[in-house]
């Protein structure tokens, strides 16, 4: 795999988001038209005493990725009610279209006493296009569960074989920092499938191995499909000292497979890494990877979780189509 960077696309600085949202353009997510490119991206409002909310918007870029056609005026998708889910935060918010539907898996975040915060996947449906989404209903679809005790969200939907396949994340364990710091959670890649995208049987199993050391967190999974294989592209980071020890950060991890089951990791071969300067220099995180017009691109988010916004790649193996 060989990517070439195309530098960040999208600030979010640079429009007015509603809500009071001034900062951050995170996981962003593609969805393709036939002359413009949608993409959905959650920000941050700032509540009265600092707590954070993260909030769905999106940008409408042209095919070239040169130029900003518009962007949603309101958030497209509500937060949930007092107690739900989803009351304090969406993110990511993974959209993908099957036939006439365009169906959507939230990572809907709620706030803990012991802990920070806990998360599940929801389900929505968009009936304008993707202008806007309603929830099936105010539960999740995918929740914490015996053997995924907590933390599951990150939902990245595809459709291969006659299947939905989802790959998501759930966490682990909760580990004490160091001192008076708060405690750090621990996530690894899992994955389900499901007949109709609603109802999912998980594999219950983690599919990605490590390669820092047993507490390694992996995220937002994305998968795509390039001649007769499956490629993955996750970030990953260490559990402790990442937000102030750029080594410890978020990179992009890769790996393969020929039967969407078994994966093969390979972050030699990801084909893309840090910039020595600049927005991703010291981190990169949150890869969404996608085809339009017969080329396959990557979203992603760089430095400080997407604090400034969102950049975009191209493959170049083998004229976009590796074997």
């Amino acid at each position: 795999m060989k990517w070439r960077k195309l530098g960040k696309i999208f600030d979010p600085a640079a429009i007015h988001l509603p809500n009071n949202c001034v900062e951050f353009a995170r996981s962003p997510q593609a969805l393709v038209f036939d002359d413009y490119v949608r993409i959905y991206f959650s920000a941050v409002e700032e509540e009265p005493g600092g707590k954070l909310l993260s909030r769905v918007f999106y940008v409408d870029f042209d095919k070239s990725f040169q130029r900003i056609l518009g962007y949603s005026a309101h958030e497209v998708i509500p937060l949930g009610a007092l107690g739900s889910f989803d009351e304090h935060g969406i993110f990511p918010f993974n959209v993908y279209r099957h036939q006439d539907t365009l169906m959507a898996y939230t990572t809907g975040w709620n706030r803990k006493v012991a802990v920070s915060v806990d998360a599940a996947i929801g389900y929505a449906t968009s009936t304008d296009g993707g202008k806007t989404f309603q929830k099936l209903g105010q539960g999740p679809v995918v929740a914490p569960s015996l053997h995924e005790p907590f933390l599951v969200g990150d939902a990245f939907v595809a459709r291969f074989e006659d299947s939905f396949y989802m790959w998501y994340i759930h966490g682990t364990k909760w580990l004490q920092g160091p001192g008076n710091e708060a405690p750090q959670r621990v996530y690894k890649i899992t994955s389900a499938r499901s007949d109709d995208g609603i109802c999912w049987r998980k594999d219950n199993r983690h599919i990605i191995s490590d390669v820092l050391d047993e507490n390694e967190c992996q995220a937002l999974p994305a998968v795509i499909k390039i001649g007769d294989s499956y490629h993955m592209y996750f970030c990953y980071r260490h559990a402790i000292g990442f937000r102030d020890q750029a080594e410890k950060g978020y990179r992009l991890g890769y790996a393969f497979s020929s039967d969407l089951v078994n994966w093969t990791r390979d972050d030699a071969n990801a084909g893309i890494g840090l910039s020595d300067s600049g927005w991703d220099s010291q981190m990169m995180c949150y890869p969404n990877v996608f085809h339009c017009d017969g080329k396959v691109y990557m979203l992603y988010n760089g430095n400080e979780f997407g604090r400034c916004g969102f950049g975009l790649a191209l493959l170049e193996s083998d004229e976009n189509h590796p074997k």
